[in-house]
């Protein structure tokens, strides 16, 4: 059975909303990254990086959400939560590799500027610039990269719930969503998909 390191608030969730789509079987273990969780020594046997998500699996540990995102997409077929088409399928996954390697290094400044300074100065910059980069960020996802009703268009895929999760974190970044019709209309189709709702009452449990 599959073990999902997860902690609120944080982009595990897009992993934790595809398990749910794809029907997996899995153990889910929520750590608190504001406690530190991840940095002990417990959580770092299981993943060095000292971050999450960690999807631990009878192969081994998989880390970095695109890279669960297509396991979790390709394990489980039934589901099609990937296209099968190659071209496709790396669109999916630049995509994704947009969210991870640009968005959440956009968001993250607001929070852990400590990763590239050491300056309290160089911190109110950078959080300066969050709500201004999310933005950009955001503009380019609602002209050119959703497609429409989903990411890939028709057909529901892990980047939905990769989106969803970014989405919530713009109102603590100082973005009204309400800027993006189309982007708000994807987060209010995630809202109401049954997977997101099992995953959200078990935050309220």
């Amino acid at each position: 059975m599959l073990k999902l390191f997860h902690s609120w608030g944080a982009c595990s969730l897009a992993s934790l909303i595809a398990l749910e789509e794809a029907g997996a079987d899995y153990e889910l273990c929520v750590m608190s990254t504001a406690r530190g969780d991840q940095h002990k020594p417990e959580y770092l046997a299981v993943n060095p990086k000292a971050r999450v998500p960690a999807l631990v699996s009878d192969r081994g540990v998989l880390t970095e959400t695109p890279a669960i995102l297509a396991y979790v997409a390709q394990a489980y077929p039934a589901a099609k939560l990937a296209p099968d088409e190659p071209w496709a399928f790396a669109q999916m996954q630049a995509f994704n590799t947009y969210l991870c390697a640009t968005v959440h290094i956009a968001h993250a400044h607001r929070h852990r500027g400590a990763r590239w300074a050491t300056e309290e100065s160089s911190f109110a910059d950078m959080r300066g610039k969050v709500a201004e980069n999310m933005r950009a960020c955001f503009g380019l996802i609602e002209g050119e990269l959703l497609k429409g009703p989903w990411v890939m268009g028709e057909q529901f895929t892990v980047a939905d719930g990769y989106l969803y999760t970014l989405t919530g974190w713009l109102e603590v970044d100082g973005v009204d969503v309400n800027e993006f019709p189309r982007v708000r209309a994807h987060f209010e189709r995630m809202q109401v998909r049954p997977s997101v709702g099992k995953v959200l009452a078990s935050r309220a449990a």
